[in-house]
């Protein structure tokens, strides 16, 4: 679960403008407005803010369960050996009341519309700006383009999409040679390639929807049918279809049973046309059985479950070898995971799944199928990085795992600290790795024949790389996807025999963007313990470096993540470019908590990991205060994060509320103690090796001490917050924004910076799937942060 939410306050900077009335409505008895005396208007009736009353009694426990607890909800994983608290202990919750599982109370839903109000009134005066930020978005993309077609199975498989349509149309067109040719005129009714037929287009789907998005769209063997996934609400509970290709026919896959069989984006086909495998969820939004399903086109189709994971703190997931030999089930924990496997030459006669290797606390193993081999990446022996093993492909087979040599008998990946591995793609002569070195990703091409393996390398000191989408194991090439922060992006076709042979497939075309005007930069702060040194990637206009070296100060934006070993690279964006052309730098924290540096940048005990989670707070903190030293002021600075990140916001500001102007807390997931101490909430029992579990002795005070619900400080000014949220989020829950939003109110009344949450009652976790919609609310949230670094001219 990436946990994500959103936070706002109330009042104005010091300038005058103009509030437009809203006309006031019928408030319910959970919360009033009140006349705001913080703001200067020019009209007496005003909105103000929704004041959210507290019920000063309501508290959640940690630590064993209250009496009326459902024994059928864990407290704690079933292998946990730590004591948990005993008597419970009381956090309080004042605003718990906010949460409602079904998104139907009408006193919660009135109360978060007003809140949407206070904060469309607040921006108001803003309109002008957001319209020129929506505007900038557009101007700076394609609005009709397509991406790199792939080859598959006598088919090159691409997306297109047009001027003026939301969402993306699937496409194809026969393969007639081993190199494709783009014969477009540029307009939408130009086909990208001869014989181009569209499959699938979205917006057909999406009429009369609020939200569409589209999972995994899945060719069967023949490329006759599609299986494809939609969700059309953001709570991530997906649809499956399957379609007929040739005659348009698009029949969805009835439930069968009690299971909710239907409702997760996890399906693929079998050996042939006949066979579709797909996961399920359990009532805790938990991928946890892989089904197969035999004559799907019939009223009364077979399904046989495989495969099920019964333990809450494990995800699980299903995919299908390159070459196509083989059904996976691979079911993993933060620390520990297990992969079972079906061969599909099988699949119509055995479906018992077998075991590469049973799984062994704290191992981790991802797989791959071929040569009769398994290629597996793992950290077994307690390796900081993950090794490159292979091993004859039988059940039980990590006794005979053995590290992947080159031709002087040197391990290629021996999970030392040097380099980390994240992926690897077995191609017929070659093997794909993806990982990272010095920070930065990598990819090496490895040959099966000679036992050569060599790094792509290019001419920037900073970048992202990493493969395109490859169906196909026999290959002479493969293709990557390079950008940097000031290089839009490219797909470069790359010989496997000689990397020197490059063919740039397609490049991203921004118009109206000059790379010679901007510029970027690898910094490194020294974090507070002086354990670590903290990568910051930078990106600018060359017009607003010179102010900075002229010594002006001058506004910045930082972005942060920091969990899950997640990495956020150094990837161009063309949404950071009105920012950037305002005048700011932009500034990405590579924190602790992530994995930018290898997994040892996550994990205990040096990175940010259970106990050691609050290095990823201080790292952020730490980079804020190195930025108001060298190039900016407070009054200048601002930050967001989203899901994860937003937790980090939130900490952040706690910690030095008095660093930052302007804050965006995007979906943030900011009630961790008692989100965590509760399992009926979804996600939460898999989350327990990532922060920790509360209701254990050995946890709880250290989470109690950067909960960010938990940790909001009296009597200090707060930054400028704006919050946001999906009211449909299965991920972090609606409530988090709200809660934190009314907490920082509550807590300093009068603070001289508003507190805002606009919270979007159509969609999820991901915001708008609409893409138009989404440069909306994007301008929307930066309108709110350039009015309060002054920017809004």
């Amino acid at each position: 679960m990436f946990k994500s939410a959103a936070l706002v306050l109330l009042s104005r900077s010091s300038h005058s403008f103009l509030i437009h009335h809203t006309p006031r409505r019928s408030l319910p008895l959970c919360f009033t407005h009140k006349m705001s005396t913080q703001t200067e208007v020019t009209q007496n009736d005003v909105i103000s803010p929704p004041v959210a009353r507290r019920d000063e009694e309501k508290v959640c426990f940690a630590g064993v369960g209250p009496a009326d607890w459902d024994v059928k909800m864990p407290r704690q994983s079933n292998d946990s050996s730590e004591k948990l608290l005993d008597p419970p202990v009381a956090i309080p919750d004042p605003y718990g009341w906010l949460r409602d599982d079904t998104r139907e109370n009408k006193e919660i839903l009135d109360y978060l519309r007003a809140e949407n109000e206070y904060s469309q009134s607040m921006t108001t005066h803003l309109k002008g700006l957001q319209d020129s930020l929506y505007d900038e978005f557009l101007s700076s993309i394609q609005e009709t383009d397509y991406t790199t077609p792939r080859s598959r199975e006598g088919f090159w498989y691409y997306t297109r999409t047009f001027k003026g349509e939301s969402y993306s149309a699937y496409c194809r067109a026969p393969k007639t040679s081993d190199t494709f040719s783009i014969n477009w005129d540029g307009t939408k009714e130009s086909p990208i390639m001869p014989g181009e037929e569209v499959y699938l287009n979205v917006n057909e789907l999406a009429k009369d929807k609020s939200y569409c998005s589209v999972g995994r769209v899945k060719p069967s063997p023949s490329q006759t049918y599609i299986a494809y996934a939609v969700d059309f609400s953001g709570d991530e509970k997906y649809e499956m279809h399957v379609r007929n290709l040739e005659t348009g026919e698009d029949v969805a896959l009835t439930e069968v049973g009690s299971d909710h069989l239907l409702e997760i984006d996890g399906l693929l086909w079998g050996k042939d046309d006949d066979t579709l495998y797909y996961m399920t969820m359990d009532e805790f939004h938990r991928p946890y059985r892989l089904y197969q399903r035999k004559d799907w086109k019939s009223d009364a189709p077979t399904d046989t479950l495989l495969k099920e994971e019964l333990d809450d703190l494990f995800w699980c997931s299903s995919y299908k070898s390159l070459d196509g030999k083989y059904i996976f089930f691979d079911t993993a924990s933060k620390e520990t995971s297990e992969v079972w496997y079906l061969s599909t030459e099988e699949e119509s006669s055995v479906t018992e799944m077998k075991c590469v290797t049973k799984r062994r606390n704290k191992v981790l193993y991802e797989v791959e199928h071929g040569d009769d081999s398994w290629y597996v990446w793992t950290n077994v022996d307690g390796s900081p990085n993950m090794k490159l093993m292979s091993s004859p492909a039988t059940a039980d087979s990590a006794a005979n795992w053995e590290l992947v040599v080159d031709t002087n008998g040197t391990p290629l990946f021996d999970g030392s600290l040097a380099k980390s591995l994240d992926s690897v793609t077995v191609l017929n002569t070659h093997v794909v790795i993806e990982g990272r070195e010095g920070g930065i990703p990598r990819v090496w091409i490895y040959s099966k024949d000679s036992k050569n393996m060599k790094m792509l390398s290019f001419d920037e000191a900073a970048y992202d790389v990493g493969m395109l989408a490859h169906f196909e194991a026999d290959t002479k090439s493969i293709a990557v996807s390079y950008d940097s922060l000031v290089t839009p992006p490219s797909s470069i076709e790359i010989s496997l025999d000689d990397d020197s042979q490059r063919t740039v497939l397609k490049t991203k075309a921004v118009p109206g963007y000059d790379k010679g005007s901007y510029g970027c930069d690898r910094m490194e702060v020294l974090s507070r313990d002086g354990e670590a040194k903290i990568p910051i990637s930078v990106v600018y206009s060359n017009e607003t470096m010179e102010k900075v070296k002229a010594g002006e100060r001058v506004p910045v934006h930082l972005y942060g993540y920091g969990s899950y070993g997640a990495c956020m690279e150094a990837d161009f964006d063309t949404t950071r470019l009105p920012l950037i052309k305002r005048g700011m730098i932009y500034v990405i924290a590579h924190i602790r908590g992530g994995g930018e540096m290898g997994r040892q940048w996550y994990e205990e005990p040096n990175g940010a990991k259970y106990l050691c989670k609050k290095n990823t707070f201080n790292d952020f903190v730490d980079v804020a205060k190195f930025l108001v030293d060298t190039w900016t002021t407070p009054e200048m600075l601002s930050c967001e994060g989203r899901s994860a990140g937003g937790l980090l916001i939130g900490a952040s500001i706690n910690q030095a509320p008095e660093l930052f102007k302007c804050a965006i807390l995007g979906v943030p997931f900011v009630d961790v103690a008692v989100t965590m101490t509760d399992s009926t909430i979804p996600l939460t029992s898999g989350e327990w090796v990532e922060w920790g579990n509360p209701n254990e002795e050995k946890y709880h005070q250290y989470m109690m001490e950067y909960s960010p619900m938990n940790n909001v400080q009296k009597g200090k000014t707060y930054p400028a917050c704006w919050l946001t949220g999906g009211l449909n989020d299965p991920r972090v829950a609606y409530w988090e924004p709200a809660k934190m939003t009314a907490t920082l109110r509550h807590a300093n009344p009068n603070n001289e910076n508003p507190i805002c949450m606009k919270l979007d009652l159509s969609a999820g976790h991901f915001s708008a799937s609409d893409r138009y919609k989404y440069f909306r609310e994007l301008a929307y949230d930066y309108s709110f942060l350039l009015d309060q670094l002054k920017l809004a001219n």
